[in-house]
């Protein structure tokens, strides 16, 4: 194994460690914002909007991210969508991971005993009063570690945009593959330094969920 190597290249997988913190964050961002859309849709007296949403749900869980990502990188200029690789990578990834997200934050919802909103609304409650200060509170105790683990495969997920030149860390690695003729070495390295990420949101999603069921 060639070490020098190895400690010659680090500081450009740093560059692009950060780069995949940066697209993992706002990924995240984009994919609980459609998540929480989404499972309102799914929740909602209209039929339209539930069809709506088990629609989204359906059509990006069905479907290959990397697909997706080269429909909308790719395919998206024959449309009038032009989108820069990293802005196609968020764009695309956040909308795959608030499908996912979607189930379950509406999973946690409904796993709440039908009896804690019958009670609410017995107080006077309005229907959204009695969700927004009975049911989510208590759903957000439920929805923490499921997130979680979303949250770790949307880390790994960044991967893919690698397909369409956003320089993270599998781009970086394969890059230097080309240049070295070291895979294992590139390979082990960006391996690494995705480990560190993925532990440090594992370490923060365990401390929120402390905190969630402590309040």
């Amino acid at each position: 194994m060639d070490f020098d190597l190895m400690l010659k290249v680090y500081p450009f997988f740093l560059e692009a460690a950060l780069t995949t913190i940066v697209l993992s964050v706002l990924t995240a961002i984009l994919g609980l914002f459609c998540g929480a859309l989404g499972a309102a849709a799914r929740l909602s007296r209209f039929a339209l909007l539930r069809f709506a949403g088990a629609a989204y749900v359906s059509l990006f869980r069905g479907t290959p991210a990397l697909l997706q990502l080269f429909i909308l990188y790719f395919g998206g200029p024959q449309i009038g969508i032009q989108l820069d690789a990293f802005e196609a990578g968020v764009i695309g990834l956040g909308i795959n991971a608030g499908a996912y997200m979607t189930e379950t934050i509406r999973g946690s919802i409904i796993s709440i005993d039908k009896g804690q909103r019958e009670a609410a609304r017995t107080l006077g409650l309005s229907r959204w009063q009695a969700t927004y200060k009975v049911i989510l509170p208590q759903a957000a105790r439920l929805m923490v570690r499921p997130l979680g683990v979303n949250l770790n495969m949307l880390v790994k997920a960044t991967a893919l945009v690698a397909a369409i030149s956003v320089v993270e860390l599998t781009y970086t690695a394969q890059r230097y593959i080309g240049s070295t003729y070291k895979p294992f070495e590139m390979f082990l390295l960006a391996g690494v330094l995705y480990m560190i990420i993925i532990y440090a949101v594992g370490r923060g999603v365990a401390w929120l969920d402390r905190k969630v069921q402590i309040t």
